[in-house]
């Protein structure tokens, strides 16, 4: 994704970010990368949460690597959301946004003057989208928990799905409760504005991590309730509670080779175990397991992947991050976007996944600066009266 002024696939769309974290964060930038103008609603002087919180102790230009990860092709602006005069210039930009995102918890927004019926009142065809940990009105909700990724994946079941049996419940290695929070919302979002031009209605869209989580997990849940079964973890390895053996990781004589899906009679003789086809790929998975790391121990990666393509074996070498981004990189890849900013200098990240022919992805903005675009945005959205009144009253940064 090179930097570009060609018109995006939602140019002409103007969005009122008061996300945090991930969530919100990674949906709004998904839009912004689609050509949305994302007006980031930060808090004077610190910004956003996600700024100051270290990845691996360190920052990249005075901010969180994760804040650089969501908020690229966004204009920040700083404004007091507890101060009066604060919240009503927003209501009033609000007449010209399309959209209004936020993922503060469930009643945040309303007790600070700043839900759906606030915006409604000012915009009636607002489209108003909130990100939440487990759904308004529900009853984890109501508890007070934090809706906070790793905590969904405790509650939902994803845990106690992944790694061996007997061992403690495995988290996944990255954030997938909130990923898929942010692209549900970003996809209600998308129809909440076809609905509205074909339509004429403006209308609240929710989500939230716990929801999302579950519909990832959708066909085991769907065993679950309608097979009368419970998944249980396979005690050597097997990757998943739903499939048989081969599926996971396999150590090789040099690293581990990742098997899907082959019918054991005929991955046991590319393996050198002849009789491989005797064992229930099933009711005996583990011992499948065990069996198939024992012969694909004995050969490297390299000679493993060479038997494999061969044979058209669903299989692929197990690669750490840093071997993955080198590649990206030696390969000039477009699945990265390259970004000069102003304090850590030449930044890489991974580029929106989405391709259009016409009205590709591209890059406007570096990740802002906390309230870069204040003077800029308030200066195309309020009268010169209204700015020097939040300038005096303290509203705005």
């Amino acid at each position: 994704m090179n930097q570009s002024t060609t018109p995006g696939a939602l140019d002409g769309i103007r969005i009122l970010d008061f996300t945090q974290m991930m969530l919100g964060p990674l949906c709004t930038q998904t839009l912004a990368d689609l050509g949305a103008d994302v007006i980031k609603v930060e808090r004077p002087g610190k910004g956003e949460w996600m700024r100051s919180m270290p990845m691996i102790g360190e920052f990249v230009g005075g901010d969180s690597a994760a804040f650089h990860s969501f908020n690229r092709n966004k204009r920040s602006v700083t404004v007091d959301l507890k101060n009066e005069k604060g919240r009503e210039a927003l209501i009033e930009m609000a007449r010209q946004c399309d959209v209004v995102v936020e993922n503060f918890r469930s009643g945040v927004m309303d007790r600070l003057g700043l839900g759906y019926e606030d915006f409604k009142a000012a915009n009636d065809k607002i489209i108003y989208a909130s990100g939440s940990g487990w759904g308004e009105g529900s009853y984890l909700a109501e508890k007070g928990w934090p809706g906070q990724d790793l905590l969904v994946q405790a509650m939902s079941g994803v845990m106690f799905n992944t790694g061996r049996a007997g061992e403690p419940p495995t988290a996944c290695g990255t954030p997938i409760a909130d990923f898929a929070a942010s692209q549900a919302l970003a996809i209600g979002i998308l129809g909440a504005l076809i609905a509205r031009d074909r339509h004429g209605v403006g209308q609240k869209v929710e989500t939230n991590l716990y929801s999302a989580t579950l519909n990832l997990m959708a066909q085991e849940n769907f065993a679950v309730l309608n097979q009368g079964i419970d998944l249980e973890r396979s005690q050597a390895g097997v990757a998943s509670c739903w499939n048989d053996a081969p599926y996971g990781a396999h150590r090789s004589a040099d690293g581990w080779v990742a098997i899907a899906m082959c019918p054991l009679e005929k991955l046991g003789p590319l393996i050198g175990d002849e009789t491989l086809h005797e064992v229930d790929p099933w009711a005996q998975r583990d011992e499948a397991k065990r069996r198939i790391d024992e012969s694909t121990s004995k050969k490297t990666t390299a000679e493993l992947m060479e038997i494999f393509e061969e044979a058209d074996v669903w299989a692929a070498p197990i690669r750490t991050s840093r071997e993955a981004m080198d590649e990206l990189v030696k390969l000039d890849s477009p699945r990265l976007v390259e970004m000069d900013h102003p304090k850590a200098g030449r930044i890489k990240a991974i580029a929106n996944p989405v391709s259009l022919s016409e009205t590709p992805p591209a890059l406007r903005h570096v990740p802002p600066a906390v309230g870069e675009h204040t003077d800029e945005v308030l200066a195309d959205m309020l009268d010169a009266e209204t700015i020097e009144a939040l300038r005096e009253s303290g509203a705005i940064g």
